[in-house]
């Protein structure tokens, strides 16, 4: 006798299915992945993850009002520090799986996880990530932004106004009761137009109750393929494109072993927002 398949989707003992219900085991039951549904958000903590987006909002503004030529990266994890538990809340960053500081500020080629220095400061033509996460009465929000520092490259002006489109474009993608791939798929068909690579070994992630949890967002993929999308499921969509090659290394000098290098070492840009799937669509819980 086959085993029967454990479902995701369940419905309470004692109960009948509701139409949302059906729609969920209409696509379980034609083989694709759904969400548990531990993974949705009730409108109270849906309200709760947009006020944690208000402090991360206000981190980025504030690095916005001060970045510029000569600042050190330590500097702006002070900025981001000050600010978030000025405002009564946790950066997230800090401790989390042994990251030392309280942001990841990524210049030129450093992909993501760059580590705030003294020794790292910023100048003309720079173009760096500054990606923070808050902590707000247990729930969390995410985003991150580019900073192009003074006057830069054509080129790396290009990849970062690109990188933009590649994030609004997926959002645009991201449907009810449609799916992960469709994020991706609609990211990586914009990053070809320009010979982009798109990271892979790094993704979007689930967020609110916690960090980092289902689903895993790819930035590349297949229209229809991935875990299905339905409203209450809060998560991240942040590519990070490459000017050259998608393959990536771990910086063997950084001791923490967190900083992500394009493996061609040519610049990298990455735009990350928080959303909330709806009934019409996604909307942005970290403006």
């Amino acid at each position: 006798m086959a085993l029967r398949k454990k479902r995701n989707w369940t419905v309470p003992a004692g109960t009948e299915p509701t139409e949302f219900d059906r729609r969920v085991m209409y696509w379980e039951n034609k083989g694709k992945e759904v969400p548990t549904r531990s993974l949705l958000y009730t409108p109270e903590e849906i309200e709760a993850i947009r006020r944690a987006g208000v402090v991360n909002t206000g981190v980025l503004d504030e690095v916005a009002h001060h970045i510029c030529a000569g600042m050190s990266t330590l500097q702006i994890d002070q900025i981001c520090r000050d600010y978030c538990e000025s405002h009564g809340a946790i950066p997230a960053c800090l401790g989390y799986e042994g990251f030392p500081m309280s942001v990841c500020t990524s210049i030129n080629e450093v992909v993501c996880h760059g580590i705030p220095k003294a020794e790292d400061v910023l100048e003309e033509g720079d173009i760096i990530n500054v990606d923070f996460t808050t902590i707000l009465d247990g729930y969390y929000a995410d985003a991150s932004r580019m900073f192009i520092i003074g006057k830069t490259t054509p080129e790396k002006e290009q990849l970062v106004r690109v990188a933009r489109e590649c994030l609004e474009i997926g959002a645009e993608a991201a449907k009810p009761w449609g799916f992960v791939g469709d994020i991706g798929h609609a990211i990586q068909a914009h990053a070809r137009k320009y010979h982009y690579g798109v990271v892979r070994d790094l993704c979007g992630h689930g967020v609110g109750r916690a960090f980092h949890h289902d689903p895993d967002v790819a930035h590349y993929g297949k229209k229809g393929h991935g875990m299905l999308l339905v409203p209450g499921m809060v998560f991240t969509i942040e590519p990070m494109i490459n000017m050259g090659s998608w393959q990536v290394f771990i910086d063997e000098a950084d001791p923490y072993g967190w900083e992500v290098i394009s493996e061609d070492e040519l610049p990298s840009a990455q735009w990350e927002h928080t959303f909330v799937m709806t009934e019409h669509g996604v909307e942005i819980l970290t403006y």
